[in-house]
């Protein structure tokens, strides 16, 4: 899009702060704009019913909508939750204002500035009581962010929904959800001051884990085949950055950043390419750290070299989605300014033009795109 619309967004934006009233829902908007995905490949633009909040429920009217990488792969490859014949309105991370509460909420009022994360655990199976609420038994989810309105389920509203400060704008309130999930990684890393990490992938993800790996004082080496997104990572602070596709060997282009080329402390894979996942293991020194944060394709198979995992004392673990005190600590991250817009939101579509924003998402020249649902 061009500067003209996002100049006219910037103006809507101080339009909409000063008559909270247009994010009101009128008695006659008994249906909304949406994304409703079918299949794959298959995203249309329908009139859906508005949703109804109930007891404990917010209906919130969505002013900023991001891309994702998930949202790509979900888009080409399908959603495993997906059943057929289900009205499935797409996309994930959002931020607006509260049209609508329900019955019982407190704390929240029509008119507030609100970012939510798209999940809450029930913090009552086994896994909530053990503290890894990740893995939480019967995990609240919900999607709707590329719609006029995104009706947000009471678990949700307890645990994971954010005022908006008024220096904050929208565009970077949103990235709350995948933020969460990058401290999730950075924290299960347990990077120490002066480790020297390697973060394998700079898209949205990787590069907020440079951006964070930094702030824990580590010596950060970013890997990726696009010469952009290398030069935000060096923007984020990363030490050095390794262009793939002009490197023949880059676990020993890696290894030859790092002292007696021993390896790095902590590999981090955010790719989701179960090739990446092996390079891995070769890439750290002895008794370091393997995270292996992407999410591969369904089904996907690596080889681990068990004499290399045993006798170098390797530590490999896998991370998933996040909890309600790491979102606490993203949004703070976003609150302090530390987390921005600047290098991670791009362009700006409206809402009937969300398929234009991900087809943009996915020719890598841009790190995320907003779709704003109020125009």
């Amino acid at each position: 899009m061009g500067n003209s619309l996002v100049e006219w967004k910037e103006r809507g934006m101080v339009f909409l702060r000063q008559d909270k009233r247009n994010h009101t829902v009128k008695k006659e908007e008994k249906h909304m704009r949406a994304a409703v995905y079918y299949a794959p490949n298959d995203l249309r633009m329908e009139d859906v019913e508005t949703p109804e909040p109930g007891p404990g429920e917010i209906l919130m009217k969505n002013i900023s909508a991001l891309t994702c990488g998930t949202d790509l792969k979900q888009y080409k490859r399908g959603y495993p939750k997906f059943k057929e014949g289900q009205k499935l309105i797409f996309g994930h991370e959002s931020a607006g204002v509260v049209a609508k509460v329900g019955e019982g909420v407190t704390g929240f009022k029509v008119g507030d500035r609100i970012a939510p994360h798209n999940s809450a655990p029930c913090n009552k199976c086994y896994y909530c009581k053990i503290g890894e609420h990740s893995m939480c038994e019967d995990l609240t989810m919900v999607k709707s962010a590329w719609a006029e309105y995104r009706l947000l389920p009471a678990a949700i509203v307890r645990e994971n929904v954010f005022h908006i400060p008024d220096h904050i704008s929208f565009r970077s309130a949103a990235l709350l959800e995948p933020l969460g999930s990058a401290v999730h990684g950075i924290t299960d890393a347990d990077i120490q001051l002066m480790d020297t990490v390697v973060i394998n992938g700079a898209g949205p993800l990787g590069l907020m884990m440079t951006k964070l790996a930094k702030l824990r004082g580590a010596y950060v080496i970013s890997t990726d085949k696009n010469a952009k997104r290398l030069g935000v990572a060096r923007e984020l602070g990363a030490d050095v950055t390794i262009d793939i596709s002009e490197t023949e060997d880059v676990v020993e282009a890696v290894k030859g950043l790092t002292p007696c080329g021993r390896g790095v402390d902590i590999a981090i894979d955010a790719t989701g390419v179960p090739e990446v996942w092996e390079k891995n293991l070769y890439m750290v020194r002895k008794a370091g750290t393997v995270l292996e944060f992407g999410g591969c394709r369904g089904g996907s198979r690596i080889t681990v070299d068990t004499t290399l995992l045993h006798y170098s004392q390797l530590t490999v673990k896998g991370v998933y989605h996040t909890t309600p005190k790491l979102e606490e600590q993203a949004f703070r991250l976003i609150e302090r300014g530390i987390i921005s817009e600047d290098l991670f939101v791009n362009d700006t579509y409206p809402l009937e033009q969300c398929l234009d924003a991900l087809n943009s998402h996915a020719g890598g020249e841009v790190i995320k795109n907003e779709i704003r649902c109020d125009l």
